[in-house]
């Protein structure tokens, strides 16, 4: 069966997270997509099939004969979707030998993917592209990497090349930072590892975001306006006054590449009581220090004018930067995966994320673990699409990722 195939089953399932939620996993449907790869792998024959209670699927691939001795490689993928867009009854078209214009989703809605929005499309001229019909996202981060590591699961499992111990990972709630909180390490049991949950084919990530979150209270006192004088503190204006203090220019809308930014990511709030959160990415550690450091003098300054206690602030780290632990350590997963790609007939793509992958947190966890490219682009949203060309070209960088290392 050809990735795509499998894909169009895969995002049938709606496994959209919840970032409110406190179980685990965050929404009990993503055990649904998960029971019904469990079972799958079964069917392939994948040894050690298992789903744990917290929605994680583990799988291994032994290893062909006279490849026993070879380092186990990990390969990882995650279940749930997005909270941007819906992921529920998505209805997929194939758009065959695409014309180069742009893509009607749906006509009674007036939807359409445009060039001038997306010029990416333009790649891919001639080829079969799957779309939605732009009332959902369609779910190629991340069922596009299931599909593509299902696939070459097969292949190897039919005997098609030689191959070290694979471990078949999928993991639930990754949109919402919580994808390896639950992992067992133990079950994995990898040297190396490779998320697939990348966009465009032939990317191949090893450096990322370190990140943090920042939560802002502010208190003040709210008294009728008409005997407001020398009283009233307005929560909210404070809120502004506070977040004037951050640089302007350093957000995403203005930012790009290696630069870092203050994102401000919800604000709720009246006069007594008003909260702001935001996050906060630098490529470079000492820098992330650096915006904390800034923040927390503007609250202390707050506190010194309007009195303490009126400005609290919560700072967390989330996922550092995972080059630290791949370059120069593991250098030799990133040739392996930049020849595989190029075996492919594929141009390797090399930038930093603007963001981060399970992957980094798995290579603090002892696990480095790159990050690689499904095909897929416009993530998270109505626009979503995915040649199917370009699967099958990641299941091939797959195969040939594998062999280096059988």
């Amino acid at each position: 069966m050809r990735a795509h195939e499998r894909f169009l089953k895969y995002i049938l399932f709606d496994t959209q997270s919840d970032d409110r939620s406190e179980t685990v996993p965050s929404t009990e449907k993503q055990k649904a997509l998960g029971q019904a790869l469990l079972q799958e792998l079964q069917e392939l024959g994948a040894t050690d099939a298992q789903m744990d209670e917290n929605g994680y699927v583990y799988a291994t691939v032994p290893a062909t004969k006279g490849h026993e001795d070879r380092p186990v490689l990990a390969l990882v993928a995650h279940m749930d979707t997005a909270l941007d867009m819906s992921g529920k009854d998505v209805k997929p078209r194939i758009v065959e030998n695409y014309d180069g214009g742009d893509i009607l989703l749906n006509e009674a809605l007036s939807i359409v993917t445009r060039t001038a929005d997306f010029p990416d499309l333009k790649k891919y001229i001639g080829q079969d592209i799957i779309v939605t019909d732009g009332t959902t996202l369609l779910g190629a981060d991340d069922k596009a990497g299931i599909a593509e590591i299902m696939t070459a699961a097969e292949q190897m499992l039919a005997g098609a090349y030689p191959h070290p111990e694979v471990r078949i990972v999928f993991t639930p709630d990754e949109e919402i930072g919580r994808g390896v909180e639950h992992i067992d390490m133990g079950k994995v049991n990898a040297k190396y590892g490779y998320t697939i949950d990348g966009e465009e084919i032939g990317q191949l990530e090893y450096e990322n975001f370190n990140a943090a979150s920042a939560e802002v209270i502010f208190h003040g006192v709210s008294v009728h306006t008409g005997s407001a004088f020398g009283i009233l503190k307005n929560a909210q204006l404070m809120a502004m006054e506070f977040h004037a203090m951050l640089p302007p220019m350093e957000n995403p809308a203005a930012t790009r590449d290696r630069m870092g930014f203050y994102h401000l990511n919800t604000m709720e709030g009246k006069v007594e009581k008003t909260v702001l959160t935001y996050i906060l990415r630098d490529h470079d550690a000492d820098k992330l220090q650096q915006r904390k450091e800034l923040m927390r003098r503007a609250a202390a300054y707050m506190n010194e004018k309007y009195g303490e206690g009126t400005v609290e602030i919560r700072l967390q780290d989330s996922y550092r930067n995972m080059y630290e632990k791949i370059m120069p350590e593991h250098k030799e997963l990133i040739e392996y995966a930049r020849d595989a790609i190029r075996a492919a007939g594929v141009t390797p793509i090399e930038d930093p994320i603007r963001g981060g992958t399970d992957g980094a947190t798995l290579s603090y966890m002892g696990l480095p673990c790159p990050n690689l490219g499904t095909g897929g682009h416009a993530c998270h949203g109505r626009n979503e699409f995915i040649p199917i060309q370009s699967m099958d070209k990641a299941v091939e960088i797959l195969k040939n990722l594998i062999e280096r290392f059988a």
